[in-house]
């Protein structure tokens, strides 16, 4: 029998938005109306297969920590959730600079916003509050670690990687049902707990014409990145900062399985020392996925954070 899925508490309203040139999927927590000086939007900006819906318990949890409400704009990044799929066979990271450029000109045009991302998304919030720093009264990076250093050297290779992969068909692996949806995403995560893996499920995959359930991802995104992560490019945005930056991982998080000894936790500490203000929160038990696996908790660091 399948769990009772999650109950929210508050729900959000599903819109879309058009953004250079894609209908972009936008949920919202709340309105304009919720926003003040000292209460201004939160923008949150999921990781890699991921989506908007993924950030539902850390709002329950931040209501209630914080008493009241507060507008809180989540977009699916472009490729991801119910955003169009742009008509290419790779994904640039500019682009998701450009697109959260656009969609806070389109949503929030005036005024300083508060700004979080996991993963993915964290490396992304990183670039722009260095990027647009008046834009940015308060930051929150969520396990967004970047990339091991590259090489010159190593662009060849790479390069013809990408080649190679242009010419391989890319595939998602698809489910018999719902419930099999949400035993992968506890499979990805133990710490996931049964009813919110049943929540999650039928916002992160849907049903196909043949009856199949399907991840809510554009398979073009396994193809590798032909531009080499350039660290130092990366840290000379970070050293512009203006806005308190917190920093959150999870005490199970495991760099290594990732990236074995090319890039480490250590390392990362010693690139974050260039963002001029930084506090930084260690949530347990939590591996990858915060907002999943310790809502409660983020949600306090978080109303401390942005009060």
């Amino acid at each position: 029998m399948s769990p009772a899925p999650y109950r929210v508490r508050r729900a959000a309203v599903s819109s879309f938005v058009p953004l250079r040139g894609l209908r972009y999927h936008v949920l919202q927590w709340g309105s304009a109306a919720l926003a003040t000086p000292e209460r201004p939007p939160l923008v949150m900006l999921h990781g890699w297969m991921d989506v908007a819906a993924s950030f539902q318990f850390a709002v329950d949890a931040l209501a209630a920590a914080e008493g009241f409400d507060r507008w809180v704009i989540a977009p699916d990044w472009r490729g991801f959730g119910f955003t169009e799929t742009p008509g290419a066979d790779s994904y640039w990271f500019p682009d998701y600079l450009a697109d959260l450029d656009a969609l806070l000109d389109a949503l929030v045009p005036v005024g300083p916003i508060d700004l979080l991302g996991h993963s993915m998304g964290g490396n992304v919030v990183m670039s722009y509050a260095g990027l647009r720093p008046a834009r940015i009264r308060r930051l929150v990076n969520l396990e967004g670690f970047g990339l091991p250093r590259t090489q010159p050297r190593q662009a060849p290779k790479r390069l013809l990687q990408w080649l190679d992969e242009l010419k391989t068909p890319q595939a998602l692996r698809d489910y018999a049902s719902i419930d099999e949806v949400a035993e992968r995403l506890q499979k990805n995560n133990p710490l996931l707990s049964a009813d919110k893996a049943a929540w999650l499920a039928p916002h992160w995959s849907a049903p196909a014409a043949d009856g199949r359930w399907r991840i809510l991802g554009d398979p073009a995104h396994k193809r590798v990145n032909p531009v080499l992560y350039q660290v130092d490019e990366v840290l000379e945005a970070w050293k512009l900062i203006t806005a308190p930056l917190l920093w959150a991982e999870g005490d199970r998080t495991d760099v290594a399985k990732w990236w074995g000894q090319r890039y480490t936790l250590a390392e990362f500490h010693e690139r974050l020392k260039v963002v001029p203000q930084v506090e930084r929160v260690c949530l347990a038990p939590c591996g990858h996925m915060l907002h999943h696996d310790q809502p409660e908790a983020l949600a306090t660091h978080l109303a401390r954070h942005l009060a």
